[in-house]
């Protein structure tokens, strides 16, 4: 297994609940961790302070002399903003994304976003992804995960994400794909537990939906296996079946005419399916259907 290098440090810029979990299972891998928030806070899931993070709401604190790795965690709606403020501070270190949905106003992958902000060299961007609730993260429950990135992003992930079960691969586009997907999934799965007619019911939605984000995914260059990995199969039984994901549990809310709670990003990732479908030219009939459903 990788060690972690003496002079790792990892600046982590969002410090939600996701981020915060982050932080705490590459602190116990042993890297020292520089966690960024724009009030200065992060979830402490009931675990006590570590030493080796250290919070701040200054983002010259993630400067290369101080962060030779960057994580970006910052939800998708905000993400180019946060990514263009912190365009003055990077300077060429590895960076890999967390942040599993598409930017609302244009139904852009973070891949892309990051590209048009900061990092325009491709083979420093990573994206990790999988069946992964945050404090369970935080609190070293086994995980799986894909890593998808080139040779320096496996080199860097194998030693920061030292407890979690990575799967390898090389394809970007299909992992990020399945990330947006299962948004999108999740999202239906929790609106037609309601107003379904039953379990059958719940299963052909999934199904149907899974198809299409398949179906696209393939034609934009995403590879079929990764579709079964982590970030696929994993995190599809993970959110798409589970109250304790937000985008189950707005649909739930959607459908009994109530306002979701808390970040939930399974309209715009709906939308931004739906967009790219048919730019593709990709018949998406069932996804087309649920957006209309969703987003009234």
């Amino acid at each position: 297994m990788s060690q972690v290098a003496k002079e790792d440090v990892v600046g982590i810029i969002g410090a939600g609940a996701w981020g915060s979990a982050i932080a705490q299972l590459v602190a116990r891998g042993g890297a020292k961790v520089i966690l960024w928030s724009f009030d200065g806070k992060h979830e402490q899931f009931g675990l006590k302070p570590m030493k080796n993070i250290r919070q701040t709401q200054n983002m010259r604190d993630l400067y290369s002399k101080s962060c030779n790795i960057w994580i970006a965690v910052t939800p998708a709606a905000f993400f180019r903003d946060t990514m263009n403020k912190a365009k003055e501070f990077y300077t060429g270190q590895p960076i890999i994304i967390c942040t599993k949905g598409a930017e609302p106003d244009t139904g852009k992958f973070m891949t892309d976003v990051l590209h048009e902000t900061i990092a325009p060299k491709k083979k420093n961007v990573g994206v990790l992804s999988g069946p992964q609730f945050a404090a369970e993260v935080a609190h070293g429950v086994p995980t799986g995960s894909t890593l998808a990135g080139g040779r320096k992003i496996q080199e860097v992930g194998g030693r920061i994400f030292k407890e979690l079960f990575l799967s390898p691969t090389k394809d970007v586009i299909g992992t990020e794909i399945c990330g947006v997907g299962k948004n999108a999934v999740s999202v239906i799965s929790g609106y037609i537990k309601v107003k379904g007619r039953g379990e059958n019911e719940s299963a052909l939605s999934m199904t149907l939906a899974w198809n299409e984000v398949v179906r696209l995914g393939l034609k934009l260059g995403a590879k079929e296996k990764t579709f079964l990995d982590f970030c696929g199969l994993g995190d599809l039984l993970l959110t798409a079946t589970s109250t304790t994901s937000r985008n189950f549990s707005a649909g739930v809310a959607i459908a009994k005419g109530k306002k979701p709670v808390g970040t939930v990003e399974g309209i715009s990732a709906l939308s931004a399916l739906v967009k790219k479908a048919g730019e593709a030219r990709v018949d998406v009939p069932f996804l087309s259907n649920m957006y209309k459903k969703l987003s009234k």
